[in-house]
C-alpha cells in the first residue's frame, strides 16, 4: 500500500481502504483459484497493482470514460484502475470462467460500482469503449482484431482514444507486425516508477 500511495498520493479514504483491502482479498482467492503465479502473490502492489496504475502514469483519464479491459485475468489492470478513477466505467472481459469468479468476488467485496466483469471472448463484446486496456495477453498483432469496431473514434482525453498494452522486453519485431496506418507511442514505465521490476516494462498506446 506504501507503493501506490507512493505515487498516487491524492487518494480518498475509501481508495487507500480499497487498496487496502486488495492484498488480503487476493492472498485469499489466490488459495482457492490461481489467479496469479504463486511468486507473484508476495508482490502483488508492485508487479500486479503498481503495474496495472502504469496506465494512469500514461493517461489520466476523464469523468464519464468509459475502458474495456480484455483478457483480465485476476482484474488486472481493471480493478486498480476502477479504483483510482471511480467517475468512469469499467468492463472486464475473460474467456476463463474461474478467474471472472475470483474478479466478481474482489469487486464486491471492494463495493465497487464503476466496474464489471463477465466471462465473455473478446470477439462478443458489444458496444464502444473510448479505451481497451490489456496486460500482454497475447502478440499485439493477434490482439488488435479484438477490438475491432470497439473504440469510440472522437475522444475527449488527453490522449487520442485507442489501446494501452502493458506489455515488457524488446518490442521492434512484434510492433513490426502491426499493419500500416496505426499511430504507436511506447512509453517507458521506468521513467514512472523507480523499482527495478519496471526497467523492461512498458506501455504501449495504439490508435
Amino acid at each position: 500500500m506504501q507503493l501506490i500511495e507512493k505515487y498516487f498520493g491524492d487518494l480518498s479514504p475509501q481508495q487507500k481502504n480499497q487498496f487496502e483491502q486488495l492484498g488480503k482479498l487476493y492472498g485469499e482467492w489466490n488459495e482457492k483459484v490461481n489467479v496469479i503465479s504463486r511468486k507473484d502473490v508476495d508482490h502483488l502492489y508492485e508487479r500486479h497493482v503498481l503495474h496495472s496504475l502504469g496506465i494512469a502514469a500514461i493517461c489520466q483519464f476523464k469523468e464519464r470514460t468509459r475502458i474495456l479491459d480484455i483478457g483480465t485475468g485476476g482484474g488486472f489492470p481493471g480493478i486498480p484502475l476502477a479504483i483510482l478513477f471511480p467517475e468512469c466505467t469499467f468492463y472486464c472481459v475473460d474467456s476463463i470462467g474461474k478467474k471472472i469468479m475470483v474478479v466478481n468476488e474482489i469487486i464486491n467485496a471492494l463495493g465497487l460500482k464503476n466496474i464489471k466483469a463477465e466471462q465473455i471472448r473478446a470477439e462478443k463484446v458489444k458496444g464502444q469503449f473510448d479505451f481497451v486496456v490489456s496486460r500482454a495477453v497475447t502478440r499485439l498483432a493477434k490482439f488488435m482484431p479484438w477490438t475491432h469496431g470497439k473504440l469510440i473514434k472522437k475522444g475527449f482525453n488527453d490522449r487520442p482514444n485507442g489501446i494501452f498494452y502493458l506489455k515488457g522486453g524488446d518490442l521492434d519485431e512484434e510492433l513490426s507486425e502491426l499493419s500500416k496506418g496505426k499511430v504507436i507511442h511506447i512509453y517507458d514505465l521506468k521513467d514512472c516508477f523507480e523499482e527495478e521490476f519496471f526497467e523492461t516494462k512498458r506501455v504501449v498506446h495504439v490508435f
